[in-house]
């Protein structure tokens, strides 16, 4: 098992407790966030547990990468909250929690008793975060909604591809991972506002307001009457040649944002007869004629290697990378300097790298506590917490009210 990696400090969350009810990316990854910044997460989860954990293959030792990317810093509880002895333990927890999020189907929660009143009244300082695919209102709001989907509806998708060819989506989870990323900081706004006022209050995010907030510049010009954007493949409206470029062995993108770093980029390739040809030596020259500028530019980068090219162009400064696979990039240099990959022991997975939260204070991480729990890991100490006796524990195992993991294996720290 790998060296055990312990960083100095605690999160500014530590001692406030969080209860996630969630599944898949969205709320997970703004659960792990709040657990990273030193909350205790308690993760709700069904018999069945997180749909992450069945996301496999990509595995690593039969642990899907999925779950384990997304739900460290966090303690797993197994209950039936619909049965009414699991409503009763979850009230219980809720009444000494200070922020409760969740991510299930629209209504769901509320029509198991747990609306927004219900638990206010149970504890007026809580932070209820609530999250929903197409926002809370309107015709769409009770529809499920998953991040393709959004992508595709908020217009993501159709900027996205080769003009004339198909539509397609960011390959990434970038609208969940971002509503994660907005709920964390919706949290640190609600704890302000109770450090005034003593209440807690109702948060609201969802996938949809997250691709909007993306799609920024083209709604204003949307409002503004301007076209739709076109489809450029890697390019970027407003300069000309942006994106990426063939070379004889992969592709290097380009950004030549103004007129100098495009004479600097044609020298370092060997090609300043390209700056005399009609309607190539201005950037609104270039945009009229964008597919031919790239067309000759192509023809030129390509007559390089990757090796060759790349040389060049730091010499001459003109901005360019490689475009590479994921495999480069975690193997990158630059990408070890910066320590964004850390290890995380894991009873399972002897080699676990995980992905850092992208921030420093003082030159240091926040602290990765422990390791994605087994389903059911923590059930027994939370209920225990809660004051339930041994003998209230066993029944609520027998009558399947709750679960634990089978070896009962405790989190293994960092």
């Amino acid at each position: 098992m790998s060296t055990p990696f312990t960083m100095p400090g605690q999160g500014s969350l530590t001692g406030l407790r969080v209860i996630e009810i969630s599944t898949s990316v969205a709320a997970p990854f703004g659960g792990q966030i709040l657990g990273d910044l030193g909350a205790e997460v308690i993760k709700i989860e069904r018999h069945a547990g997180d749909d992450t954990r069945k996301w496999a293959p990509p595995s690593w030792n039969g642990e899907s990468i999925a779950f384990m990317s997304f739900n460290r810093n966090k303690k797993s509880v197994v209950l039936d909250y619909k049965d009414a002895e699991g409503k009763k333990v979850l009230e219980d927890l809720i009444a000494g929690a200070d922020v409760l999020i969740q991510n299930l189907r629209p209504g769901a929660l509320a029509k198991a008793g747990f609306t927004w009143e219900h638990v206010h009244a149970l504890n007026p300082r809580l932070i209820y975060c609530e999250m929903s695919g197409y926002g809370h209102t309107g015709p769409r709001a009770m529809q499920p909604a998953y991040d393709p989907l959004l992508q595709a509806f908020s217009g993501i998708v159709s900027m996205t591809g080769d003009d004339g060819g198909s539509p397609a989506r960011v390959p990434v989870s970038l609208l969940d991972m971002g509503t994660g990323m907005w709920m964390a900081l919706s949290v640190f706004e609600a704890l302000r506002r109770r450090d005034t006022t003593g209440e807690g209050c109702h948060v609201q995010n969802s996938l949809l307001q997250t691709a909007l907030t993306w799609i920024t510049s083209p709604l204003i010009g949307a409002a503004a009457g301007n076209p739709p954007p076109k489809r450029l493949g890697s390019g970027f409206r407003g300069v000309v040649p942006y994106g990426a470029f063939p070379t004889a062995d992969g592709h290097v993108f380009i950004s030549a944002g103004n007129d100098h770093i495009w004479r600097r980029l044609l020298g370092a390739i060997e090609a300043t007869d390209l700056d005399e040809r009609e309607g190539f030596s201005t950037n609104p020259e270039r945009n009229l004629r964008r597919a031919e500028v790239i067309q000759a530019l192509s023809e030129r980068t390509s007559r390089f290697t990757l090796a060759e090219i790349v040389p060049r162009l730091i010499e001459a400064k003109v901005p360019h990378s490689p475009v590479n696979t994921v495999d480069k990039v975690y193997a990158d240099e630059q990408v070890k300097a910066i320590g964004m990959m850390q290890p995380l022991p894991h009873p399972a997975v002897e080699d676990l790298e995980v992905v850092n939260l992208p921030m420093t204070f003082n030159g240091e991480y926040p602290t990765l506590a422990t390791t994605p729990p087994e389903l059911g890991q923590d059930t027994v100490a939370v209920l225990e917490s809660l004051g339930r006796t041994s003998e209230q524990i066993d029944r609520l195992l027998a009558d399947n009210v709750v679960a634990q993991a089978p070896d009962e294996v405790p989190a293994v720290r960092a």
